[in-house]
């Protein structure tokens, strides 16, 4: 069969690659099912979309398809397959917050009572500011990223929002003088 491929003067990766098929069909092997709530397997090809993204999250289809080597159609099948089994949770912009209005930004983290990460996690996505909220192990159980206008918007956050809540024990505020994106290695 691939010789015949061959003979009528296709490239059979691509070819097989335009109509949809995987490499392991081709050999004869089904690709593995997905189990229910397990993660699909992730390929060389959808890493290097991935990464296309994570890098300029307004690329093209065109664009990434080209960059990966396969048709428009199997980009945005595949990205399409991605956001669908929640490997990428969305698209945003990376923010200057300085530049924005938000000139304070500050690292906050707190102690909350056992078994109230639900209850706490809702009330802390309502906080104007509130960028990153991460349930953490270590000498304290959250670690939450706010971004206000100035030192007394954080102040009024913390003292008067955040300490409120009748799940948190206890918090404590760590300036950010300085941040920086991390971007993707190229």
């Amino acid at each position: 069969m691939a010789s015949e491929r061959m003979a009528d003067g296709h490239d059979g990766d691509r070819a097989e690659e335009r109509l949809g098929h995987r490499p392991e069909e081709r050999l004869g092997e089904r690709p593995p099912e997905r189990q229910e709530g397990l993660p699909r397997p992730l390929d060389a090809i959808d890493r290097d979309i991935l990464h296309i993204l994570h890098t300029d999250g307004r690329a093209s289809i065109r664009s990434v398809a080209e960059r990966v080597h396969v048709s428009r159609a199997n980009a945005y099948a595949r990205i399409n397959r991605l956001i669908d089994d929640g490997v990428i949770r969305g698209f945003g912009a990376r923010i200057n917050h300085e530049r924005a209005g938000q000139g304070a930004s500050a690292y906050i983290t707190l102690k909350i009572v056992q078994n109230t990460w639900r209850t706490v996690r809702e009330q802390l996505r309502t906080l104007p500011g509130a960028s990153h909220i991460a349930l953490v192990s270590g000498d304290f159980d959250v670690l939450l990223l706010v971004h206000t206008p100035d030192n007394r918007a954080l102040r009024e956050l913390v003292l008067t929002r955040l300490q409120s809540i009748p799940e948190v024990l206890s918090t404590r505020t760590l300036l950010v003088f300085e941040e920086d994106d991390l971007e993707p290695e190229s």
